[in-house]
């Protein structure tokens, strides 16, 4: 085997370890999207899994159920959203830049 596929496995087993526990750590980081004013606020951890849900009382209308639904939606969609990209720039600082799909 040659020096420099040697250098090379050991860069990707270094790199491996470091998005390893970069995993762990965002399951603990938590990003939160909020619609309709802030009447609907949406958790999301780092690994885009919803931890909570806020909803104002004053947004809670029998009347209006599809309204309430949309914001919670708008809500959660959004949080997803920056969890991504918090997982992008994360990943991107591991691994210089290259897209390397499959690894998270």
């Amino acid at each position: 085997m040659s020096k420099g596929f040697g250098n090379m496995m050991k860069q990707a087993q270094m790199m491996q370890q470091k998005i390893a526990k970069l995993q762990q750590e965002l399951e603990s980081r938590e990003v939160e999207a909020s619609a309709g004013g802030g009447m609907v606020t949406a958790v999301v951890n780092g690994k885009q899994q919803l931890v909570g849900l806020r909803i104002e009382k004053s947004v809670v209308d029998p009347e209006d159920v599809e309204m309430l639904q949309d914001l919670i939606a708008a809500a959660v969609n959004e949080a997803v959203k920056k969890s991504q990209e918090m997982l992008q720039e994360e990943m991107g600082k591991i691994t210089g830049g290259m897209n390397l799909p499959g690894l998270l």
